[in-house]
């Protein structure tokens, strides 16, 4: 099944649906269930996919889950490389955090398997390694550790969620991510849309799996699969079949069956060098923390396509103030304006980016400043190099990307698909497979 997510924003099948509704009576989920083949919108929901999800409280900054390789961004790897989980503390004491990791099922939800099934050592355990902030006007505690580490280690594929706990065994906060091994071939492509209506707004999806080596029985059943735009885990895409079976490979070769909207390149500001205003930064003040104040941006939704380049909606940590980022790399709190007056429909309008795990709640959600006549907010920030984007969300719950900010089909956005292989009588499902593409590269 489609993500029912994906169906918001083509007027077309809206229209169609609606109508169908109104003449058999099918309520919403029902019909999203049978709209397997329709062209996939980029609305997305508001709400968590996950009941166990859960936002860091207000004291818990900078959340990274990553791959040791700093060139990497999504904590999607190979079983038995490195992931490293990282925080902040802002808060005045000294507290002993715990974690847990819990295998899930491809819709992410906590799997039966016991914790010796899927890892040796230990599931639970506590933080070995943390350090305070030293020469930093915001004081914080900086909490890290492996996965694997010498006391647990990880033996089977498939998506996990590890939770964080404080000292009294409350969860502070939940993070993704996905173990996998390469048993299949994937080729991925990207794909100017070919719907006149939004062939210059959107792009499509095709790929590949090559299984040479894996013998599948009911490839329909056994093999199920996810793609994503960019490291938005909101994008996803879901339970797509085969269009063909031919021999040992499965061709997801759909025309615009599997598609998003482009967006625009993401906007970005830097604050290495947290005295000074740089690029999209007109002044900094420092009071009992720094400030940074950013330009105030123009919505971009009816303006023409600018290119520049970005890193996706990611974010890098780095300071020019220092040498170790991690303990001497300050918070600036970052204030941020939005001109927007076409927002007809008085809809919430958030920032939006992998800061947060693209998350919407009231943290990150504008304001509207009658005075000024601009949407702001003002978020605590460590220096680094940041991607963000603005998002708009209806009464229906449903994340638009593109109507403040627009989609242009020249825009340059990472899609990865991963594979989930799990035959009949297994407990599990195992991330056997994943390809990449970019839409520099645009086939068509």
């Amino acid at each position: 099944m489609i993500n029912a997510h994906c169906f918001q924003g083509s007027s077309k099948h809206s229209d169609t649906r609606q109508s169908h509704r109104k003449k058999n009576g099918i309520d919403l989920f029902i019909w999203r269930m049978l709209l397997v083949f329709f062209i996939c919108a980029a609305g997305i929901t508001a709400e968590a996919q996950n009941p166990n999800l859960i936002a860091p409280p207000a004291h818990i900054k900078t959340v990274v889950l990553k791959p040791a390789d700093p060139e990497a961004y999504t904590p999607i790897v190979k079983l038995g490389e490195k992931l490293i989980l990282s925080f902040d503390d802002i808060s005045s004491e000294r507290r002993i955090y715990s974690y847990k990791i819990e295998h899930c099922d491809y819709n992410w939800k906590i799997s039966n398997l016991a914790s010796t099934e899927y890892m040796t050592g230990y599931a639970s355990d506590r933080f070995r390694n943390f350090q305070n902030s030293f020469n930093t006007l915001q004081y914080y505690t900086h909490y890290e550790m492996e996965i694997p580490n010498e006391n647990n280690r990880i033996k089977l594929t498939g998506n996990y969620m590890i939770s964080v706990y404080d000292d009294y065994g409350n969860i502070l906060f939940t993070r993704r991510f996905i173990y996998y091994q390469p048993l299949v071939n994937v080729s991925v492509s990207a794909h100017r849309s070919t719907n006149a209506a939004t062939i210059n707004e959107r792009h499509s999806i095709q790929f590949v799996i090559n299984h040479q080596n894996l013998l599948l029985n009911d490839p329909n059943r056994e093999i199920k699969v996810d793609i994503y735009q960019n490291s938005d885990w909101n994008s996803t895409i879901k339970g797509i079949k085969p269009k063909y079976i031919r021999g040992t490979q499965l061709l997801y070769n759909y025309v615009d069956e599997i598609s998003y909207w482009a967006g625009n390149e993401f906007l970005y500001f830097d604050t290495k060098e947290i005295r000074n205003a740089t690029n999209n930064i007109y002044k900094t003040r420092m009071e009992d923390i720094f400030n940074t104040y950013l330009y105030a941006t123009e919505a971009r939704g009816n303006r023409p396509y600018t290119f520049f380049p970005d890193i996706n909606g990611n974010f890098v940590l780095r300071t020019l103030d220092a040498q170790d980022v991690s303990l001497e790399g300050d918070y600036s709190l970052v204030h941020f304006s939005l001109d927007y007056p076409n927002n007809i429909d008085k809809e919430d309008i958030y920032l939006y980016g992998s800061f947060n795990d693209w998350q919407i709640n009231e943290e990150n959600r504008m304001k509207y400043n009658s005075e000024t006549g601009y949407y702001e907010t003002q978020l605590l920030f460590k220096q680094g190099f940041y991607n963000y984007t603005y998002v708009s969300v209806g009464d229906d719950g449903m994340i638009n990307t593109h109507k403040v900010e627009g989609s242009f089909y020249q825009t340059e956005n990472d899609y990865t698909v991963i594979v989930y292989y799990r035959k009949f009588g297994d407990r599990y499902d195992q991330a056997i497979g994943l390809g990449t593409t970019n839409s520099e590269r645009l086939l068509n």
